[in-house]
């Protein structure tokens, strides 16, 4: 609330970091915390969740809670902190695919000249070289089928899948 009152009349962007423990409704609280206050210029970041269980992850993405944060608020650009998720440089461009696979708006990735001799974070970071590289491997798919054709029939096979899944719950009642 302090940071809203010392930005109440600004017009600047706001970048929301989620909550250490996977709590969607306290993420979104702070955002709307925000929005309540006439700071309209909001982006979430996704920089994964803490966890006691061992993991290849730093935080535990949980893939599900910033999908979902979309959903509940489409127009929001959501960032992916691959860093943080990470916490090991060589999982950043595998989290950095999975978050533009699932058309995260943008990445945020720690970059030192000289990682090694960083005063926090190290393991994390890249140089700028390894910045190029992670950038250069991403594939950004499409996000609409240029295809009509297949597009008609993943229309069909959708609404196959849905009927199923209707008749499913039918069956179970």
């Amino acid at each position: 609330q302090e940071i809203v009152e010392a930005l109440r009349g600004e017009q600047v962007q706001v970048f929301v970091k989620n909550p250490l423990h996977p709590d969607i409704g306290l993420w979104i609280g702070a955002l709307e915390r925000f929005n309540n206050n006439g700071i309209t210029n909001l982006a979430a970041i996704h920089r994964g969740f803490f966890t006691y269980e061992s993991s290849a992850y730093r935080n535990d993405p949980k893939w599900e809670i910033p999908i979902e944060l979309k959903r509940k608020i489409p127009t929001l650009p959501i960032i992916c902190d691959s860093s943080h998720i990470a916490g090991d440089r060589d999982l950043i461009l595998e989290v950095s695919q999975i978050a533009m696979d699932l058309d995260m708006d943008g990445l945020m990735i720690e970059t030192h000249n000289n990682p090694s001799i960083a005063l926090s974070d190290s393991k994390q970071q890249i140089d700028p070289a390894g910045l190029h590289s992670v950038l250069n491997k991403l594939i950004f798919r499409e996000r609409e089928f240029k295809n009509e054709k297949l597009s008609l029939e993943l229309l069909r096979l959708r609404s196959m899948i849905d009927k199923l899944d209707e008749d499913i719950v039918k069956s179970l009642n």
